[in-house]
């Protein structure tokens, strides 16, 4: 399967579902599903809650995780001890968490387990690394688009992201939303002259003129820019923090929008609507980032919670025309035969 041999050459990975019931757990069951029979030593923990087997927004029924022998898993306290496996417990944090310490442990037998993980990413990072040194080979984190965060390629160096009749019942609008994230997501990045000036910066909003000079603006973050006045020969301008409509709008009715590269962290920071973005880069706006995550797939799930289902190959097939990457239903290709890694 080819986005499965693409998995392992990374030490990271995030699956993040677009939208709540978008498959992101029959996804990341798949995975480690396939990843098991490559030798190699997988982990896996979410941030937020996953495995339960009732929604509890849409009281539907949920697939529960799966992992199997030898995998490395982190987990609450609380949901450690509801496990349905024989396990082994690797370490337990110092820090709390609303429903206990993290517990790190190896699976002896297959079997369900609740994921509750780290809480933000800086805990995440930590996860992380201290699985690579218990010997993990990549890890996987479950998340969702509320938690898009954790796909930052600060955190998680590649993601695969779910998507599906959730989001939207017209197949039409469900690419055309789903290519706007997905465009967010390829951003381009800057060179690495600009990158190594920018990078330490982690607040505030800043510009780079066309002497190279970088300026601190005196403004806290992108949300309280206000009316004030950009340099008149600004050719970068870097936010730390959150971009949102405001801001774009802002610099789409500057005279000199086309000259100016705006810059972000990551794609994470956006916090703006595609209609606001489309009409910022009519007027020539352009946004670059720090640091580029690295999609390796998108998944769909053609059934909602409401019951209506789309046609998937018909689906599949404008969103890899739309978007340019692998698509997948995964659920059909359960029982597909395939070449182990």
């Amino acid at each position: 399967m080819p986005f499965i041999a693409d998995i392992l050459q990374y030490k990271s990975l995030s699956i993040v579902g677009i939208e709540k019931n978008t498959g992101k757990t029959e996804t990341l069951n798949f995975v480690l599903d396939r990843l098991r029979a490559c030798g190699r030593h997988i982990a896996v923990t979410s941030i937020g809650i996953d495995g339960e087997c009732i929604d509890q927004v849409t009281r539907t029924a949920k697939p529960e995780i799966t992992v199997y022998e030898n995998m490395i898993f982190v987990t609450s306290e609380k949901h450690y001890a509801a496990r349905k496996l024989t396990s082994e417990i690797l370490s337990v944090s110092q820090s709390r968490t609303a429903l206990g310490r993290l517990v790190t442990a190896r699976a002896v037998t297959a079997g369900k387990v609740l994921l509750s993980g780290p809480a933000d990413t800086a805990s995440l990072q930590n996860v992380i690394a201290d699985n690579a040194k218990l010997g993990a080979d990549i890890t996987i984190v479950d998340g969702a688009l509320s938690r898009l965060s954790l796909a930052s390629p600060t955190v998680t160096e590649a993601m695969i992201l779910t998507t599906g009749a959730a989001f939207s019942a017209n197949i039409q609008q469900l690419v055309r939303k789903t290519k706007f994230v997905c465009d967010m997501i390829s951003l381009e990045t800057v060179n690495d002259k600009t990158r190594q000036t920018l990078a330490n910066i982690d607040k505030g909003v800043w510009c780079i003129n066309a002497e190279n000079k970088l300026i601190d603006l005196k403004i806290p973050s992108a949300l309280t820019f206000g009316t004030s006045n950009i340099p008149p020969d600004t050719k970068i301008i870097y936010v730390a923090g959150a971009v949102s409509n405001k801001f774009l709008d802002f610099l789409r009715l500057q005279k000199n929008v086309g000259d100016i590269t705006l810059v972000i962290k990551d794609f994470t920071k956006i916090f703006a609507t595609p209609e606001s973005f489309a009409a910022f880069a009519k007027r020539g706006g352009k946004i670059k980032v720090l640091y580029k995550t690295k999609l390796l797939a998108v998944t769909v799930n053609p059934v909602s919670p409401q019951g209506y289902v789309l046609d998937s190959d018909l689906l599949q097939r404008n969103l890899h025309e739309a978007l340019g990457v692998a698509v997948y239903d995964v659920v059909k290709m359960k029982n597909e035969k395939w070449e182990t890694c």
